[in-house]
């Protein structure tokens, strides 16, 4: 099918000549429409993801402390057992939050933990548990990652507009094209003389 078409000609929508038709310049302005919106919306959507995950994990690094608890509950299984080192059982630990008032909650510990047993937690701002905050390499990962979805998300909707208005577009053209052949078709059966 390419051999019938002929060289590729850039911006053709836009150049004046006798067959030149109204619905070639609309689609084209539609493309060009079409092209930056998506640019512009994936890229901007993207980015404010990215910032918005890379402030709330720095503000996770901010606020959240390192703290000692100790083991209040026995942790399930013995020291020595076969497994994984890796492998952890859930037993209740106690600490005292910043502002003095004693906690409880339950975290992952090697089995076999004693009773009175020192564990490193983290707690947020309030004192409640929470995981370890992300290092800045770990969140700028998750930023870029995050940013692209979100980028990749918001830039589809305007393109797959675009690309059902230049159907619509297609559809049109060829109607029209069908209406101008049932009139001038049968002319062409025609000799002249």
């Amino acid at each position: 099918m390419k051999a019938f078409r002929g060289p590729r000609v850039w911006l053709w929508r836009w150049r004046r000549g006798p067959l030149r038709r109204r619905a070639d310049v609309v689609e084209g302005w539609v493309l060009l429409g079409v092209w930056l919106l998506t640019l512009v919306a994936g890229i901007g959507a993207g980015l404010m993801a990215a910032r918005s995950v890379e402030r709330g994990l720095a503000h996770e690094r901010a606020t959240w402390h390192p703290m000692v608890a100790y083991v209040v509950g026995h942790a399930p299984g013995r020291s020595g057992a076969r497994g994984s080192s890796r492998e952890r059982v859930w037993t209740e630990v106690r600490w005292t939050a910043g502002d003095g008032t004693p906690r409880t909650g339950q975290v992952r510990v090697a089995p076999g933990t004693a009773t009175g047993a020192p564990v490193a937690i983290w707690t947020d701002g309030r004192g409640r548990l929470a995981g370890r905050p992300a290092t800045a390499t770990e969140a700028a990962v998750r930023a870029a990652f995050v940013g692209t979805l979100f980028g990749a998300g918001a830039a589809a909707v305007p393109f797959a507009g675009g690309r059902y208005l230049l159907a619509v577009l297609e559809r049109r053209r060829l109607a029209r094209w069908d209406t101008e052949w049932a009139r001038l078709g049968p002319q062409w059966g025609r000799t002249t003389g």
